[in-house]
């Protein structure tokens, strides 16, 4: 061993760089293979204790012992010792005799690597600077640069001092408004005054350090192509400081078209303020004017929409010879869906109707008024002389998204070349209950034909999985599925029955297992894991001792729902072949077989007890029974409302061990901070265990949805759509679910809520009226805001289902309002009057007429505030013949 590799390996990297120092370059070159082999050994625990000692010398001595720049670059910012690497210093001290042309290509090569790699920005400037090349204006070396000129440690250095000292400070400050995802390196410094990167670029243009023109046009052109949030504001800042004067802006009013078009809320904002300055001053002609209007009254924003008809109502007054290029722009937020800027717009039409002059003009506006609510309408035919209401109105049909249809269970995989397939992309990404399914199912049938070929065929499979390693003796196999947490997901699930197949897990833990494994938490799931638990631990125990010849509870269809026929159908085939069913597997057949078709179930019973063989006896018994209805009653627990329900005698008294505690009794207050199923993809499986009994599903998972609206929490929802699409009865524990979710926090749970209302909808299992009283109830309490429920409804409105949404707003509405009627000093719920306008458009659309409790009292109500304009514009809906 060399003097060099034994100070490399003691860590000694100042002797490292000694020796180094008096090597020539054929020296060098002669240690660096054995170098090389210090860091393979390395590798193999790069976290140990001596790794971290060696990296900072290996690093060192293997950048300085090559000649080709590619491969010192990639030696300096190699991953494995990224974290434990030499200084700056002490690479450059290294390197820096080497030429000029050298040094920059590995300064260029280094920046070009992914900001990932961490390469130190201090060592490529270094470089750079020694080179006297030009700055690489890469993303690794521009964010490395914002770094460090942005943390300012020095006392009495700021950021304008450091940028005023850089000699590369045109190119980086250029290459900084096209870098991407910067905008938050940005805020590391103070941005108030010349103390921050704002105010000392503003500064540094005033100076002429920077060009103002370009640096300008730089930072709009960045906010023009747009990023992150964190990218808007700080370009947005940085404008600001810029302080540009009333040229700067006219030369740039195509840019503030387009951004006060298509920008981010804040930016189009500014964008818009700017127009209006010039517009006000007179220096943007009408045509301009009525180009923005047009895109910015398309947008959503209502803050913006509202800014832009007072700008139009402002040059309109000061000069009404614009009327005849304006007006029609102003009729563009006919179509809005707030009817209070519908009416915002409408009020301008009718005060500068004079101007209209042309019958062009006219016909544009008239055009417009189309889209006006019926009540506005009315209006718009008495300011243009024209009639709107041509045809008698059709009579409203809903529109309602087609249910979802139930897709059948494939036949599991004909080999076990193809099962091996199936595995390993389930393994990989997942998949829903019908690919667990099928998929246990083909590893049943596999295993029983031909256990040798199997493993044979999922030998890839298994060659990644941790315990299929060779040093997997060191750690049991089945204390990863034996442990408190049991099998958390299907993947799990599956993870044991390959263990099991592959010999990892003894029979006698799997015997354990069966016997006497129970419930190790007391949640609302436990019943429901147990259920799933229990027939995957029985079926890795007949792996071993009796393998089944394939399964009777693989369900007909993707919910989990199985046909009778098909299960007599397997029992018969049992007979035949004389195989003992598993008690978990026949009892989840049982518990997932039709019963809900009486007469379908009662045929079947018929030919299932003639089978003569206890399973057969057992099913026809089952299916001459209907399927429970569980009895819910209401809690109301402080501020949320839950429920509670009954035991289920049936599953109490008549299933194995692992099923019985289905039939428990369901508490409001079940623990749930214990509970330990955060998964999500174990939940469709738990609505597989029992598809006609969603009810009964629903009621322990309510808990976890509430906390959707009550804690925002967020991803509980996502199971709604499914639970829509189950079978059984939808009672108030379904009913209650959906309603916490359309009041969730996180939008993406509002929308599996709606999802799962039109799904109930279209099927015809809606109780839109108690889902209605549900809503008051629970945005009485505070738990669902009205705010939120806007939007839920809002986009179930999008898809035609108005009829929906207003049965259900209708029982809504006046739990919300009764508290004004009564005169109670309580503020009305903010988004109270979005609900209101939401309600006022269904009842336009659909026709409907009829009393709201405590309408008619807030709509007599003084004054002009937005609640009681929606209020009043939802009673003459109810009230008025419109198209009178």
């Amino acid at each position: 061993m060399s003097s060099l590799v034994e100070a490399v390996r003691a860590g000694r990297s100042a002797e490292v760089v000694s020796l180094l120092d008096g090597m020539t370059d054929a020296e060098r070159r002669a240690e660096f293979p054995e170098l090389r082999a210090v860091r393979k050994e390395l590798r193999a625990e790069p976290w140990s204790a001596e790794a971290r000692r060696v990296y900072p010398a290996l690093h060192a001595a293997g950048a300085a012992c090559q000649t080709g720049a590619a491969g010192v670059a990639a030696w300096i910012a190699a991953s494995d010792m990224r974290w434990s690497s030499a200084s700056p210093g002490v690479l450059i001290d290294l390197l820096g005799d080497r030429p000029p042309a050298w040094l920059a290509d590995v300064a260029h090569r280094l920046a070009a690597r992914p900001v990932t790699s961490r390469v130190s920005y201090e060592l490529m400037a270094g470089l750079v600077r020694l080179a006297g090349c030009p700055v690489p204006t890469t993303e690794a070396y521009v964010q490395g640069w914002v770094d460090h000129i942005g943390h300012v440690w020095q006392r009495g250095d700021t950021i304008l001092d450091r940028l005023r000292k850089d000699p590369h400070l045109t190119e980086l400050v250029a290459a900084l408004f096209e870098t991407a995802d910067i905008g938050g390196r940005l805020f590391w410094g103070s941005d108030e005054g010349e103390d921050g990167w704002s105010g000392a670029l503003a500064r540094l243009t005033a100076e002429g350090a920077l060009d103002r023109a370009a640096t300008v046009d730089a930072c709009v052109a960045r906010l023009l192509r747009g990023g992150p949030a964190a990218d808007h504001r700080a370009f947005l800042r940085m404008l600001q400081a810029f302080t540009l004067t009333r040229d700067e802006e006219r030369e740039r009013v195509a840019d503030w078209l387009a951004l006060a078009s298509d920008g981010p809320s804040v930016v189009a904002a500014h964008a818009q303020s700017v127009l209006a300055s010039l517009a006000l001053d007179g220096e943007l002609p009408a045509r301009r004017l009525a180009e923005m209007s047009g895109a910015v009254l398309f947008r959503t924003e209502k803050k913006l929409v509202r800014a832009q008809l007072i700008l139009l109502g402002k040059v309109l007054a000061r000069d009404a010879s614009t009327a005849g290029e304006l007006l029609p722009a102003v009729a563009q937020a006919f179509g809005h869906e707030d009817s209070d800027v519908q009416e915002r717009a409408l009020k301008l039409v009718e005060r500068h109707r004079r101007g209209i002059g042309s019958d062009t003009v006219r016909d544009e506006l008239r055009s417009a008024a189309e889209q006006l609510s019926p009540a506005l309408r009315r209006r718009a035919a008495d300011v243009l002389g024209v009639s709107l209401d041509a045809a008698e109105p059709l009579a409203y049909e809903e529109v309602l998204p087609p249910a979802p249809q139930p897709v059948r269970v494939a036949p599991a995989p004909a080999s076990a070349t193809e099962l091996a397939e199936e595995v390993g992309a389930l393994l990989a990404a997942g998949g829903d209950v019908a690919a667990f399914e099928r998929t246990v199912d083909g590893l049943v049938r596999e295993a029983h034909r031909d256990r040798k070929g199997l493993l044979e065929a999922l030998e890839p499979v298994l060659a990644q999985r941790w315990w299929h390693r060779s040093d997997a003796q060191r750690h049991p196999v089945e204390s990863s599925f034996t442990g408190p947490y049991g099998l958390v997901g299907p993947s799990h699930a599956l993870e044991l029955l390959l263990a099991t197949v592959a010999g990892a897990v003894p029979t006698t833990a799997l015997r354990s297992a069966v016997v006497l494994r129970t419930a190790s938490d007391q949640c609302g799931h436990a019943p429901l894991i147990r259920a799933f638990e229990t027939r995957i631990w029985e079926l890795a125990f007949r792996f071993r001792t009796e393998p089944l010849p394939f399964l009777l509870s693989t369900p007909t269809w993707g919910t989990g729902l199985l046909e009778p026929e098909d299960l007599v159908a397997r029992l018969e085939e049992y007979r035949r072949l004389g195989a003992r069913a598993s008690q978990a597997d026949f009892t989840q057949a049982l518990l997932r077989v039709r019963r809900g078709d009486r007469a379908r179930a009662g045929a079947v019973a018929e030919r299932a007890a003639a089978l003569g063989t206890a399973e057969g006896t057992r099913l026809a018994e089952w299916l001459a029974s209907a399927p429970p209805t569980p009895v819910i009653r209401r809690g109301t627990p402080e501020d949320r409302v839950l429920v509670q329900a009954d035991g289920i005698p049936e599953f109490l008294d008549g299933l194995p061990d692992g099923f019985r505690t289905l039939g428990l009794p369901v508490s409001g207050d079940t623990a749930r901070w214990s509970c330990y199923h955060w998964h999500n993809d174990i939940r469709p499986h738990w609505l597989a265990v029992l598809p006609e009994g969603r009810e009964l599903v629903a009621v322990r998972l309510l808990r976890d949805v509430s906390f959707t609206a009550i804690h925002d929490s967020r991803g509980e929802a996502a199971i709604l759509p499914l639970l829509a699409e189950s079978g059984g009865q939808a009672g108030d524990a379904v009913r209650l679910a959906v309603a916490h979710g359309l009041g969730a926090r996180h939008p993406q749970d509002r929308l599996a809520a709606v999802d799962a209302l039109l799904v109930l909808a279209s099927r015809g299992q809606l109780d839109a009226a108690g889902l209605g009283a549900d809503l008051g109830d629970l945005a009485r309490r505070g738990v669902v805001k009205p705010s939120r429920l806007v939007d839920s409804v809002r986009t179930a409105m999008s898809t035609g289902a108005y009829g929906t949404v207003w049965e259900t707003l209708r029982h809504t509405l006046p739990v919300l309002l009764a508290d004004m009627a009564t005169g109670a000093p309580t503020a009305p719920a903010r988004g109270l009057a979005d609900l209101l306008s939401a309600a006022a458009e269904c009842a336009e659309r659909t026709g409907a007429r009829g009393e709201v409790p405590h309408l008619a009292g807030t709509a007599d109500r003084r004054g002009s505030s937005r609640l009681v304009g929606q209020a009043r514009r939802l009673h003459t809906a109810l009230t008025t013949d419109l198209a009178a």
